[in-house]
């Protein structure tokens, strides 16, 4: 008896240990997937702020605009490059000639572009399906008008998921937030904007990767001048976003294509 009870004390703890070895190995899996999507694709990353020191990146949304040549004009005057994240159809079609020609102007002035997205959309309200359209579509239409492939996307209003991650991943992106905001579309007027770069220029921070937008027309003729000064002065030097991270604005880059059937939103 005492023999048999000594088996079975065994038997018990060696049965537990394979239960918890079990339990071990399914919480791994677990974890795992909460990093990667269903492909083994590790989720994109979020850029929320530059990484070199003493660089001020500009950065504009939802264009490109009927300002956007004036702004592009603007900036290389002062020695300024600045990255434009746009829409596909969003203001206007991305395709049509005069958006297509002004992003293509900036383009060529050295300023770099990336993605907004299609539309605009809430991406955390969508499925699979309608993220790879949002992405795809976009990155298909700027690499089409200027010969380059983005490899940076802003997602509108800075909303994300795990999903959206997992898209954005399949898609070779990283996705970028900002770290300071001109308010330029939250009723602040072109002063109050002026204000707080100001503001942001006492602070002082290390590096800066603000937000703004081309559709407004005090932003373009009233609060970027007034930035370019104020943040020169501080002694930032303006850059693209690819070169206050240090890497590369495209995944690839070539020739623009040939306007054709194709162009069109």
């Amino acid at each position: 008896m005492t023999i048999m009870k000594f088996t079975n004390k065994v038997l018990c703890a060696a049965l537990v240990t394979l239960a918890l070895a079990l339990f071990a190995c399914a919480a791994e899996s677990d974890s795992q997937d909460t990093t990667a999507d269903l492909d083994g694709l590790a989720r994109a990353q979020v850029v929320t702020k530059c990484t070199v020191p003493g660089t001020a990146a500009l950065t504009f949304d939802d264009g490109p605009s009927v300002y956007l040549q004036e702004l592009s004009d603007t900036l290389v005057a002062a020695g300024v490059k600045a990255t434009f994240f746009v829409n596909g159809q969003n203001y206007d079609c991305i395709y049509n000639s005069g958006p297509a020609q002004r992003l293509k102007h900036a383009y060529d002035a050295g300023h770099q572009v990336a993605s907004h997205t299609w539309s605009h959309a809430h991406l955390t309200q969508l499925g699979k399906d309608q993220l790879d359209a949002e992405f795809g579509r976009t990155e298909e239409a700027i690499h089409r008008i200027t010969g380059a492939a983005p490899a940076f996307t802003r997602p509108p209003y800075g909303e994300y998921n795990a999903l959206v991650l997992d898209v954005a991943a399949a898609h070779r992106q990283t996705l970028v937030t900002w770290d300071f905001d001109s308010g330029d579309t939250t009723g602040k007027t072109a002063a109050e904007s002026n204000e707080a770069y100001d503001e942001l220029a006492a602070r002082h921070p290390s590096t800066i990767l603000a937000l703004n937008h081309d559709v407004k027309e005090q932003t373009v003729r009233v609060v970027v001048p007034h930035a370019i000064f104020t943040l020169q002065k501080a002694g930032y030097k303006l850059v693209t976003l690819a070169e206050c991270l240090g890497r590369e604005a495209y995944l690839d880059a070539g020739a623009a294509g040939a306007r054709d059937a194709q162009w069109r939103c």
